[in-house]
């Protein structure tokens, strides 16, 4: 079978990984099909380091995404290559594409949060955007042979808002390995602090949980320290912040690699994730594997991924958030929540998230799909 992939976010974070661990051990994995992987020229000579294996064959594609190009270009591109199957691990593609597709649903978030907020266009551009968002969405699920969601509350939402059929979403979580840092060589921190990793977009709730950080009883040397990629939301909360008097206890970091990433988890007090909606979370499970305590939102996907292992809280409640976080930086026993979230992190794997998407491929082309 010759499948295609989409890669053209391989060196983005988020979807970035996903993609990168997939590939990298379908190379693994899979010496019976052959792939085509869609990059944009930048990735290229990444990839083929990456890569050491003849039934991968890397084709440059011009096309960013969420482009008026990848519907038209993209499409074309990919028309020539003669595949039997695609797989589209992010929701923009060439939406009139004809063939046979597999589509990876990572969350609805968008479906849910319908403000010019989220944005940095004017607000005609973005309704205008957001009904594209929309229509692309709900056709790709509809037309896609069968669907990947990254957790099972992803699934509920792909059913209960693009009106497909559940018997042809496959469930697939994404795994962590290869993320762990020794204890010895991680950095050794002067102050204690709460770790919050991620973009800071409105569903992400960061302005609510500084403001819970602030409130709580705390030692006083005590930080709450931003990890994440640079934007117009991450600078406008860094405004906002400096309008506060936070006497120094939050920090932004911006972008750290992966080493630092890993060093950050294991000597911070607590990851805190308050989001109002995920589609998996996986600082959450980044953090668990790292032996860090974990403080998030009640929220489904995130009660899925961690179970018993994580301090849970409501994300509207700036109390409970708060009181969390007290006992997160109280010094209290929490070694039964770390070793919880140790022995829960080994249910997560990439390359068991490679295999089940080989089973969604082959299925996707049998005579009975």
């Amino acid at each position: 079978m010759l499948i295609g992939i989409d890669v053209r976010l391989w060196s983005q974070t988020g979807v970035g990984r996903y993609i990168r661990n997939l590939v990298l051990n379908l190379e693994t994995l899979d010496q019976r099909n052959k792939y085509i992987l869609f990059a944009i020229e930048e990735d290229v000579e990444g990839i083929r380091k990456a890569l050491g294996n003849d039934n991968f064959k890397i084709v440059p594609t011009d096309v960013r995404w969420h482009t008026l190009s990848e519907q038209t270009k993209f499409r074309r591109i990919i028309n020539r290559e003669n595949l039997d199957l695609v797989h589209f691990p992010y929701f923009s593609l060439p939406v009139f594409y004809q063939g046979s597709y597999v589509l990876t649903v990572h969350d609805l978030i968008l479906n849910h949060f319908p403000t010019g907020k989220a944005s940095t266009k004017n607000l005609l551009y973005y309704n205008l955007k957001r009904r594209a968002y929309l229509f692309v969405i709900k056709r790709a699920a509809r037309n896609a042979k069968k669907i990947i969601a990254v957790s099972a509350a992803t699934k509920h939402e792909i059913v209960d808002h693009l009106g497909v059929d559940g018997n042809k979403v496959s469930v697939i979580y994404e795994g962590v390995e290869g993320f762990v840092i020794s204890k010895e060589n991680a950095s050794k921190p002067k102050d204690p602090y709460v770790l919050y990793v991620g973009n800071v977009y409105p569903h992400k709730n960061s302005e609510r949980m500084i403001l819970a950080f602030l409130k709580a009883d705390k030692p006083r040397d005590a930080k709450l320290i931003f990890v994440g990629k640079e934007d117009f939301f991450y600078d406008n909360l860094k405004r906002k912040v400096g309008k506060l008097d936070t006497k120094g206890s939050i920090k932004f970091y911006g972008y750290v690699d992966d080493v630092r990433l890993a060093s950050l988890y294991k000597n911070a007090s607590a990851l805190i994730t308050p989001s109002l909606m995920e589609g998996f979370g996986l600082p959450v499970l980044e953090a668990m594997v790292n032996g860090c305590l974990v403080l998030c939102s009640s929220i489904p996907s995130l009660r899925e991924i961690a179970g018993a292992s994580a301090i849970y809280f409501d994300p509207m409640d700036i109390h409970d958030m708060s009181r969390k976080i007290e006992f997160a930086l109280s010094g209290s026993n929490k070694e039964a929540y770390v070793n919880k979230g140790l022995v829960r992190s080994k249910n997560f794997s990439w390359k068991k998230m490679a295999k089940e998407t080989l089973k969604v491929y082959d299925s996707s082309t049998s005579p009975e799909s």
